[in-house]
């Protein structure tokens, strides 16, 4: 049997890493034999992720043009040209059968690179708006795995394919690890418990918001779990207390997720897909600072058919308290949220775009 090699790139978010790993993951379990590369962007976070889940990586000089006029601006066309080149080395050199990209700079000059040579390439699409690297590598791409309805007009719709993006396995079922996960976080079981996700490099805005209003949250007979960011939490750590965990990262996603009550996070489009079949009562903060207000519009098509709530930043002080009471205690409220967001659920997205990679390759 022909050992297959695959390259996959996706980087700079855990939302672009994450389902690239998944799929990797998802290929290894069909083609024990296969041989995987990652390709990312230097210094970004899939320098040590993909490492720890077990995959070797290179890195390309290359990072994404600024919205202001910077110093970084001026150096993009040599990066650009530079990785390409790299690429080419890469692809040259590994032999690869087929190229997944995820999202992320350092997919663009791989895959375009693979598709001028004729390798085949994957794209998997994971927001309801897709960013422009993924809009130009569309052109040449085999197959585009895409996790929203209606990208017609961004996508050619004959390479569409609609499978949901990547999420954790153990995600899956997590209602039968509730207790365990309220022994393993040390949570009180007569208390509510609100789950606050910032992201992997967290976000200041919803940071200083949950600061600002912990006292009153408290005051709820609730009890948090939240996780800041790595780039925050020198600042919020002093704020744990009694029924107040901070940390950087959760490591247990699932059972954080079996514990959670109630949910308040981004809505970056991993973060959306895993709360789908989460099935929690949610409160989308999106940021405004991503591309093309990506986080926004994920978050609209969840509010769109009643499965979650959505705050805008400029709303938050005025608003958050209110929508947060209100919601919990209202039990009919939290039930059709849940019954709601659990109707988007894509469970079998990894091994839909799977099929679609092997098909190419067989």
């Amino acid at each position: 049997m022909k050992q297959y090699r695959f390259i996959l790139s996706g980087g700079g978010t855990g939302g672009h890493i994450y389902p690239a790993i998944a799929i990797a993951n998802e290929l290894k379990s069909r083609f024990p034999d296969a041989e995987f590369l990652f390709v990312g962007a230097n210094d970004k976070m899939e320098m040590q992720k993909v490492p720890q889940a077990g995959y070797k990586i290179k890195g390309l000089w290359i990072a994404g043009l600024q919205r202001r006029l910077t110093f970084d601006n001026t150096l993009f066309p040599i990066k650009l040209i530079t990785s390409l080149f790299k690429s080419r080395t890469i692809i040259r050199e590994f032999k690869p059968d087929v190229v997944i990209g995820t999202g992320g700079f350092a997919s663009g000059p791989l895959l375009q690179v693979a598709a001028i040579t004729g390798i085949p390439t994957v794209i998997q699409e994971q927001n309801s708006y897709p960013g422009i690297t993924n809009k130009l590598l569309s052109k040449k791409a085999k197959k585009i795995c895409v996790a929203y309805e209606n990208l017609e007009r961004f996508f050619p719709r004959d390479k569409m394919i609609l499978t949901g993006n990547p999420v954790r396995q153990d995600l899956i079922d997590i209602e039968s690890k509730r207790a365990e996960a309220i022994q393993y976080f040390k949570l009180d079981p007569n208390k509510k418990t609100l789950l606050v996700l910032g992201g992997s490099l967290g976000a200041r805005r919803l940071n200083q918001l949950i600061e600002k209003e912990l006292p009153k949250i408290l005051s709820q007979n609730v009890q948090v779990i939240w996780q800041c960011g790595k780039l925050y939490l020198e600042d919020y750590k002093k704020d744990a207390a009694a029924h107040v965990q901070v940390s950087a990262f959760i490591e247990r996603m699932d059972l954080v997720y079996a514990a959670a009550d109630i949910i308040i996070s981004r809505a970056g489009a991993s973060s959306v897909s895993e709360l789908c079949i989460v099935g929690k009562p949610v409160i989308f903060i999106p940021s405004p600072n991503v591309a093309e207000d990506h986080q926004t519009k994920n978050a609209q098509s969840v509010v769109d058919r009643k499965g979650a709530i959505m705050l805008k930043e400029t709303e938050l002080d005025s608003e958050f308290m209110l929508v947060f009471e209100a919601l919990l205690n209202d039990k009919g409220k939290q039930d059709q949220l849940r019954e709601n967001i659990k109707q988007l659920a894509m469970p079998e997205a990894t091994k839909k775009i799977v099929d679609e990679i092997v098909k190419l390759i067989r």
